[in-house]
């Protein structure tokens, strides 16, 4: 088949759902990962894909039976894989880090970090074995893979701990001609940060509104880095709103 093949996971919404309908519109054939299968339908529909190119499966990437299953299911669709979007990611409650329970951790790492892993072993485990050999693995960082927000222990360990397994998986993914990278986003707008407009705790105790970017910017990022020749990579790229708090004092 001419046209590339991909798998974007939390696809069913924000960042994942622009990704998806970019790789869509670009001619990818795409494996739409996530927990609500009417969600996913939804994105598939305003991309305005067919069945020929939008495989719907409902995966929890925390459950390691549920990813090989996306992975297996995809294989047998396309007969291969050519750019896995590693998107899906939640985050605790913002309370105090003493008052977060292990349950409310273990939830985070689960889905931010081992989910990560699992679908990025499957993936290298299709990419090393398919012919043409290789393929490309893009990882959502965050912004808080490099500063934590106030209250956010357990999604800004995960983020810096994504920082760790891209940079492994680019060396051991190299005699494979697998390439990986991460996109670190900073306030795009999507459900998750409808909040900003209203304002978010700074990191000096103080509520301030927060300008934010528009999603589509981030969805064609995710695309030129997928689109690269694999003897190229974008090994890290941050896109941010310009104004928002991060850089310097605020």
């Amino acid at each position: 088949m001419s046209a590339k093949v991909a798998i974007i996971t939390g696809a069913g919404s924000g960042i994942g759902r622009a990704a998806a309908i970019a790789f869509l519109r670009d001619g990818y054939r795409v494996s739409l990962a996530g927990r609500r299968i009417k969600e996913l339908e939804e994105t598939a529909g305003l991309a305005g894909a067919t069945h020929d190119h939008a495989l719907i499966v409902q995966t929890d990437v925390s459950n390691p039976a549920s990813v090989r299953s996306l992975f297996v299911r995809t294989k047998e669709e396309w007969g291969r894989l050519d750019v896995l979007f590693n998107n899906a990611g939640i985050g605790a409650p913002a309370i105090p880090l003493e008052d977060l329970t292990v349950e409310q951790w273990k939830a985070v790492v689960d889905t931010n970090l081992t989910g990560v892993f699992l679908c990025t072993q499957e993936a290298f485990r299709i990419m090393k074995a398919q012919n043409p050999r290789g393929g490309r693995i893009i990882n959502n960082g965050s912004i808080s893979a490099h500063a934590p927000r106030p209250n956010s222990a357990p999604y800004t360990s995960t983020k810096h701990a994504i920082t760790g397994l891209t940079k492994a998986a680019s060396l051991d993914g190299r005699k494979y001609d697998i390439a990986c990278g991460q996109i670190d986003i900073g306030n795009a707008e999507t459900p998750l940060t409808a909040r900003f407009k209203q304002g978010i705790v700074q990191a000096h105790g103080e509520v301030a509104v927060e300008p934010i970017m528009d999603v589509s910017h981030v969805a064609r990022a995710v695309l030129q880095m997928a689109n690269l020749p694999l003897d190229t990579n974008i090994q890290f790229m941050t896109i941010m709103a310009t104004k928002m708090p991060f850089i310097g004092r605020g």
